[in-house]
Formats: C-alpha cells, sequence, structure tokens
C-alpha cells in the first residue's frame, strides 16, 4: 500500500459518518412560557387531539422526544410530523396560537373528479 493511500485511510471523515445519537436530546428544551406551563398544556394548544395520542410525563420528556419514539407509540405520520414540526416552531419562540392549524379534510369525490365539471360532461380522450 502507497503512503498517500494509508494517510488518506488513516484521517477520520466526521462530514461522511452519521452521528448515531439522538439529535432531539442535543437540542435545548424551551421554557414553559405564558399559559402553556405543562405538556398536556401544550399538546391541546397545537390541536388535532394530540394530547390524546402522547402523554408525556414532563417537559423535558417532551422536547426530548424523536420521531421513533412517537413510532413507538404509535401515532401516524401526518400526526408525528406535525407534532415535531410544532416543538420546533415552540422552540423558535412562537405561540401555538400562531403557527397551530387543523388538519386537511377528507376527500369526498373518490378517483379522478366528479364526470361533470362546470356544467360539461368529462369524456376521455381517446379515439373510439
Amino acid at each position: 500500500m502507497s503512503l498517500r493511500l494509508a494517510a488518506r485511510l488513516s484521517l477520520p471523515c466526521p462530514s461522511l459518518v452519521r452521528s448515531v445519537a439522538n439529535r432531539a436530546a442535543q437540542r435545548p428544551v424551551p421554557p414553559p412560557r405564558d399559559n402553556i406551563k405543562t405538556p398536556e398544556d401544550f399538546l391541546k394548544a397545537i390541536g388535532r387531539s394530540a394530547e390524546t395520542k402522547l402523554t408525556p410525563e414532563s417537559w423535558e420528556q417532551l422536547f426530548h422526544t424523536d420521531g421513533h419514539q412517537l413510532k413507538k407509540a404509535g401515532l401516524s405520520v401526518q400526526d408525528r410530523r406535525y407534532i415535531l414540526w410544532s416543538m420546533e416552531k415552540f422552540r423558535q419562540g412562537l405561540d401555538p396560537s400562531e403557527f397551530a392549524y387543523p388538519p386537511k379534510p377528507e376527500k369526498k369525490i373518490r378517483g379522478r373528479g366528479p364526470a361533470v365539471q362546470n356544467g360539461k360532461r368529462l369524456r376521455s380522450r381517446r379515439h373510439r
């Protein structure tokens, strides 16, 4: 093996190595503020009945929760993403009344839409 290759292999490559540590545990825990003093208050404030889906015991435990723990708790992907997004917005100093929003309503029409749109009946474009 050449000296050049040996020197190259001996250098650590931190930029190419993925960290195994829990990144949620490394982020700062925001202090409770205004009318949000407990984890239950925070989950009620963000809506979507998150307080029934997740029951953390302490403020620190809530903000050290990551996606894997939420998945083990049985939350859907949409609920996990919304809760983690809300926690990050709260860390940035925003009030939940500013960023919380209701879920998208379920679709009422299945498929590619109704057969009649804007008073015109739709037909396929293929030749018959």
